[in-house]
């Protein structure tokens, strides 16, 4: 393999001066310059990136910690991610952190060295074992709210889009409305939970405990959650799942029961993955631009790179937007839609 030491040698000049042409670090003659250029191509000679980074102090890499990389939820934020970081001469480090500090701390200290500046997706996330980076590294705390001010944080409009989803099945005449909840210590779920709460306040509805139900986010969270409901006495006439991959999981339950939807129970979603107009209904859903939610995350972690982490920090959050499809039924005639936001029907 050919090394810097090879083309200085060759060149008749420094390892120095090779390794600051190549790094565009300092100031060396046209000719110079030239020459080693040349001579580097002929060798085929191609610099080591570690070597690179401990001179440049620069990696060109961004590390991302997600709670899971299972999904098309994940696949859609890693997917923007990508293309935004690849835009901009960047490549991802990605690690799933798992659910206990421990494995969070063992996360970020493998990335200690190796990354530019951190995008962190976890529920179990706190700024301890995010602060135990250089003081030079940013982080962009994504689907979470940080505590302190010592980093960027990029949110869903959870609540909102929530609260929206509930008003859309009120007003379609659903009075008992249950909501499958999401992962425990989680800031999506608690916030989707709090605007399904405020939605049945608003319409003058009582809470019913028996209706909310524990759920994971995962398909099989869904499934359970869904059957138990089936169990009930007084079955809910509406269901909202705090993803779209629990309300996938429900449509399979309720099918597998024999229940009609949307005729016996209508079904919602959040998230709006990319299968959820394809299942049978095809899922009404909260919008979530989930890739343009990973490319604003890399944005907003360039912006602290190219400050060296001596920047204003922000707070940003997505909108979202209703997307009504068959699994909740068409607008009823007569009644008026919901005024909170935006609402797009797909009878797909």
């Amino acid at each position: 393999m050919v090394t810097i030491k090879d083309v200085a040698r060759e060149a008749n000049v420094s390892v120095a001066t090779v390794s600051r042409v190549l790094n565009g670090s300092g100031p060396v003659s046209d000719e110079t310059q030239r020459l080693i250029r040349e001579i580097a191509g002929r060798m085929r000679y191609v610099p080591h990136s570690g070597a690179r980074s401990l001179i440049t102090s620069k990696t060109d890499t961004i590390g991302v910690l997600l709670p899971d990389l299972y999904g098309e939820f994940f696949s859609e934020v890693i997917r923007g991610m990508d293309d935004t970081a690849q835009k901009n001469g960047f490549h991802l480090l990605i690690s799933r952190a798992y659910a206990d500090r421990h494995g969070i701390e063992t996360a970020m200290k493998a990335m200690r060295g190796r990354v530019d500046g951190v995008v962190a997706m976890s529920p179990d996330l706190d700024e301890e074992s995010l602060l135990n980076l250089p003081s030079t590294i940013p982080v962009v705390l994504l689907c979470s709210v940080p505590r302190g001010n010592e980093m960027d944080s990029l949110t869903i409009q959870n609540s909102r889009g929530a609260r929206e989803m509930v008003a859309h099945l009120v007003s379609l005449g659903h009075r008992r409305i249950a909501i499958i909840k999401g992962a425990e210590r989680n800031y999506d779920a608690a916030e989707r939970l709090r605007g399904y709460r405020k939605a049945l306040k608003d319409a003058g509805l009582a809470a019913d405990p028996t209706l909310e139900r524990d759920g994971d986010f995962t398909e099989d969270g869904g499934y359970r959650a869904a059957l138990a409901l089936l169990a009930l006495k007084d079955r809910p006439t509406a269901i909202f799942a705090a993803n779209d991959s629990m309300a996938i999981g429900a449509l399979s339950a309720l099918r597998e029961s024999g229940v009609e939807i949307p005729g016996d129970i209508a079904v919602a979603g959040f998230d709006d993955i990319p299968l959820a107009r394809y299942m049978d209904p095809p899922l009404s859903s909260v919008h979530v631009p989930i890739c343009e939610l990973g490319a604003r995350a890399v944005e907003l972690l360039l912006h602290g790179i190219t400050h060296k982490n001596d920047h204003q920090r922000r707070r940003e959050r997505v909108p979202t937007e209703l997307v009504i499809r068959r699994s909740t039924s068409a607008q009823p005639a007569g009644r008026p839609p919901p005024t909170h936001g935006k609402v797009r029907s797909q009878v797909s």
